[in-house]
């Protein structure tokens, strides 16, 4: 499979550095162009390219936008029709300004990107684990407590699609639905950037709210 990644920062490196540990290709981009990531590209090998975002959008089989939420309208919309779409982005007003359909919560941040994406898949996903743990700690399937991410999203095959990639990284999978549901899983809420099991998730997301 190829990765395409928008966005070359701590998640999106980690993110291509577990992709090319496990057989897949990647394709990386950032806002500065492909000449400024010859570093993470020497360190990822022979299976890592750079590319600008429209190339990485183009190549992936699934693509992961990794950018801060206020860029969001930037993210190339054509390349990306039909395609599942990883969204890993968290709205924090004091990088990203405030966005009114946020703060009252008439919408949330991946609902956002996919009004911007119509014609793709978004799931949300690996937006509650610091890179350091998502580099760290994946565990074969079956660990007991093995950690556990969630995700939302629309359309059931790409969620299948994103499942199947995050299991393979090493880590359990709690769908929490729609991708409206996403609010879940936010910054804080009881399930953000906290390590646990699937049965823990699960009771974390119910609390959401509430």
């Amino acid at each position: 499979m190829r990765i395409g990644l928008i966005g070359a920062g701590r998640i999106g490196g980690t993110l291509a550095e577990l992709a090319v540990g496990h057989g897949h290709d990647v394709v990386v981009s950032n806002s500065r162009g492909p000449q400024t990531l010859a570093d993470l590209i020497a360190q990822l090998g022979e299976h890592a390219v750079a590319g600008t975002a429209e190339q990485a959008a183009a190549a992936g089989d699934i693509v992961v936008v990794t950018i801060p939420l206020k860029n969001y309208q930037q993210v190339p919309v054509a390349e990306l029709a039909g395609k599942t779409v990883i969204d890993t982005n968290n709205y924090y007003p004091g990088r990203d300004g405030q966005f009114p359909e946020l703060d009252d919560g008439s919408t949330t941040s991946s609902e956002l990107l996919a009004a911007h994406l119509p014609g793709s898949h978004v799931v949300k996903a690996f937006n509650t684990i610091f890179f350091k743990d998502l580099a760290s700690q994946g565990e074969p399937a079956g660990t007991p407590g093995r950690r556990a991410l969630p995700i939302a999203g629309d359309d059931a095959g790409a969620k299948t699609t994103v499942a199947g990639l995050i299991g393979e990284f090493g880590f359990d999978v709690v769908d929490v639905g729609p991708l409206a549901e996403g609010y879940r899983f936010q910054p804080g809420t009881p399930a953000y950037n906290i390590r646990l099991d699937a049965a823990a998730l699960t009771e974390a997301l119910s609390q959401a709210g509430s």
